[in-house]
């Protein structure tokens, strides 16, 4: 069947709704070859766009926390080639990533291996369940959700959806940059607001930065790179406020590493009926990472727009995830379990950092910043020599690392390798 701009058979389509939404690992080498298709798919998604040159390339591209070289501003990220050591050797801690270095669980693990009896199936029916079973626990209208191949498809679903004609995206700086980053590659504009001398969201600051160019508000709650919090009264109160004016997207893929998420999410926020995008992922504490699961809520007008750019349901997700994540979402005991290994952990570097006389940035999610005494760069490098992979940031004219917290063993490794630097 011949194909162009305008058709796409349904084979094609699977395979491509597939790459575009990271449900399944591939070679970077052949999502980079298609790129062009899935653009197109997008496109297709929108009668007014009419021509694949509408939408770069490499917006497309997955932009997670460790996937693809990038050169940004000097406060964004640094080092995404460390998804791999540079030099020869076994890397001995993999602290670049964010990444829940305990695993799934262990009935994720064993859904996982049973669910391989029903590869041949699509997963409709099984995503049903899952769905059902997310609204049940945030009583929340099944119109309210969407679900994908973790948040970066959906982060740029709405990039693609509200910024696609141009305007601003307002967030703080450094903050995680796959959303407004992907916005300026469409043409928007990024207004960065500089982060409070306590490296937390200066709200005041970003409210005044607002104008009648903005289309959206970007704040990621735990931050990322500093692992700070926003006062939740404060940003209610700003998200009630500002949500009148531009819709309000609140990223909160650590909440699950605080004391009590359920009391600083701003999903009752949604549910009172105010424009907010509240993302959530199973690849942080739930340890899914590599299975790629994740979804937003919102208001049913604003998910049946992301819809348009976002390719979700059963075609997106893989059967493994989905069982995964159903067997382990809200699982208290193993959430406990991993937030106490991981305080341990955290304890055990903020120790060593002391020892050496660094400081840090106190953090509420499982990455901590520090300020380096060396350049960042070559910190990272001299690190990774020694098995150690890290990631490095500037801010304020300082030299920073972001360290991952990691598995004791990694831990001690990091400070094995850092007493001989520092």
């Amino acid at each position: 069947m011949p194909t162009n701009n305008k058709s796409i058979n349904r084979r094609d389509w699977l395979r491509a709704t597939a790459l575009f939404t990271g449900g399944l690992t591939i070679l970077p080498s052949m999502l980079q070859g298609l790129q062009a298709k899935a653009a197109g798919i997008a496109a297709l998604k929108d009668p007014a766009t009419s021509s694949l040159q509408d939408i770069p390339a490499d917006v497309i591209s997955p932009m997670g926390d460790s996937t693809v070289v990038r050169t940004t501003t000097a406060s964004s990220l640094q080092a995404d080639a460390l998804a791999e050591p540079r030099i020869p050797g076994v890397l001995k801690a993999r602290l670049f990533a964010n990444e829940n270095p305990f695993g799934p669980s262990s009935p994720a693990k064993k859904a996982m291996i049973e669910s391989m009896d029903s590869g041949y199936q699509y997963p409709f029916m099984l995503l049903r369940d899952l769905e059902a079973k997310i609204c049940a626990y945030e009583g929340i209208d099944a119109k309210m959700l969407m679900t994908s191949a973790g948040s970066s498809p959906l982060l740029l679903g709405t990039a693609l959806t509200l910024l696609g004609n141009g305007g601003n995206i307002v967030s703080a700086d450094p903050t995680y940059d796959d959303l407004p980053t992907r916005g300026e590659k469409i043409k928007a504009t990024w207004i960065k607001v500089p982060l409070k001398s306590d490296y937390t969201h200066d709200l005041d600051a970003m409210e005044k930065a607002i104008n009648a160019d903005t289309k959206l508000v970007y704040i990621c709650n735990p931050n990322n790179p500093t692992g700070t919090i926003v006062d939740t009264a404060a940003l209610k109160a700003f998200c009630e406020r500002v949500s009148k004016k531009v819709p309000v997207f609140v990223d909160e893929a650590y909440i699950d590493y605080l004391p009590d998420p359920a009391a600083t999410t701003l999903i009752d926020s949604v549910k009172k009926g105010q424009n907010i995008i509240i993302a959530r992922t199973f690849s942080k504490v739930y340890g899914l990472a590599g299975l790629r699961i994740g979804y937003v809520i919102a208001q049913p007008a604003m998910i049946e727009r992301l819809g348009n750019y976002s390719a979700t349901g059963g075609y997106a997700l893989s059967l493994p995830a989905i069982t995964a994540a159903l067997a382990s979402y809200n699982d208290k005991g193993y959430i406990d379990e991993v937030k106490k290994k991981m305080v341990a952990s955290k304890q055990f570097l903020y120790d060593t950092l002391k020892s050496e006389g660094y400081t840090y940035i106190p953090s509420y999610t499982n990455f901590v910043m520090f300020p380096l005494k060396m350049e960042g760069q070559r910190f990272v490098e001299e690190m990774n020599k020694r098995g150690v992979g890290l990631r490095n940031w500037k801010l304020n004219n300082q030299d920073w690392c972001r360290i991952s917290i990691g598995r004791m063993d990694e831990m001690q490794a990091f400070a094995a390798a850092f007493k001989e630097l520092s």
